[in-house]
């Protein structure tokens, strides 16, 4: 990585599914720098990206490339995707293990240019050896038995961040639809073991992301968990008024806990308007950031990309347009100390917070 560019660590990515399945990423390469997808290992070390979250995600089969055109309903100013089903506990099982797999095979794969991490040391000393850091991440805990053997399982092999739901239901609880205009307030709120799996993923020290969950599920781990409250990858619902962002009591809860939002590149996250446009304008993710800083405080926000799994402002492209939101930032006003805290430092406190 050229070190005089800006550190940036991501919450989300959805890279590991993206390279998976060639329908999705077209059979590129992580260590080939491709026009296809978000995230390559050479667009990262152009973009200063040092390393993130890789989320292992089990879609819908007939998600595979995105929902499909007879699920989306476009209205004017408004959309609505339909709720995806839950996925039966063995297809998730059985995909997660594959994708984990592959996981793993990438690392081994890449001659020591990235590594697993599994504590906020091992980050540090990736950084320090120019090598990508990945974070094991599960999208959604269809894959976790509801006694919670699988959840010791995988924190053996490295797990270190769990999101309770995808926009679907589960187990555990439900998470909201994609849908402009609407309250993230869409069902109800942790089952009973959904609040086991809270607790246990606090005690074993594996975060909770809250990401896709609605908004009685929220509260209800902000009413259990002893750890920071963490959203991966969303944005303010006061700026764009989709089911996926937050709501300012949300974003309060977030700042009372110590905790973090990783802001959303997914246009459909940052428009006002509620228009699927992938024109854009990098501002729209600027102003995002300064709203929630000014919100809750430069020290609970941070990057929750969502490449390879999201369409991102034509703009910014991929992670080696990163250093042009940096730009954006720098132009709006933000400091360096502020910057690295935004980039960097900001997921490195929580997640030593979390996993201590």
């Amino acid at each position: 990585m050229n070190k005089s560019k800006q550190l940036i660590f991501d919450g989300h990515n959805d890279t590991i599914t993206n390279l998976y399945y060639p329908h999705r990423g077209g059979g590129r390469s992580f260590f080939v720098r491709s026009e296809r997808g978000h995230i390559d290992l050479p667009r990262a070390r152009t973009g200063g990206l040092a390393g993130g979250l890789f989320a292992v995600f089990v879609t819908n089969d007939n998600w595979m490339k995105g929902p499909p055109k007879e699920d989306l309903t476009v209205r004017k100013g408004g959309y609505e995707i339909k709720l995806a089903s839950p996925v039966p506990f063995e297809k998730a099982r059985a995909t997660t293990r594959l994708l984990v797999d592959s996981f793993f095979d990438l690392i081994e794969q890449s001659g020591r240019q990235m590594k697993l991490a599994c504590t906020v040391e091992e980050i540090k000393q990736c950084v320090g050896d120019n090598v990508l850091a990945a974070v094991l991440h599960f999208e959604g805990a269809e894959t976790i038995d509801t006694d919670l053997a699988a959840l010791h399982e995988y924190y053996k092999q490295g797990l270190r961040s769990l999101g309770i739901c995808w926009s679907r239901p589960n187990a555990y609880g439900c998470g909201v639809p994609f849908r402009f205009p609407a309250s993230p307030d869409t069902g109800p709120g942790l089952t009973e073991d959904g609040k086991r799996l809270v607790r246990e993923c606090n005690r074993l020290g594996i975060l909770i992301d809250l990401a896709h969950l609605n908004l009685k599920g929220f509260f209800d781990v902000a009413a259990i968990t002893d750890k920071p409250l963490v959203v991966s990858h969303s944005a303010a619902h006061a700026l764009c008024a989709s089911a996926r962002n937050l709501t300012d009591r949300q974003l309060d809860a977030i700042k009372e806990s110590h905790g973090l939002i990783g802001v959303s590149f997914f246009r459909n996250d940052l428009r006002g308007d509620g228009e699927l446009e992938p024109d854009t304008p990098l501002s729209a993710l600027v102003d995002q950031v300064r709203y929630l800083v000014d919100r809750i405080g430069v020290e609970h926000v941070a990057f929750g990309s969502d490449f390879d799994g999201a369409t991102v402002p034509r703009e910014l492209g991929d992670a080696a347009g990163l250093p042009k939101l940096v730009d954006a930032l720098r132009q709006a006003g933000f400091n360096r100390d502020e910057l690295d805290k935004v980039c960097f430092h900001n997921w490195m406190r929580v997640l030593g917070d979390t996993w201590k």
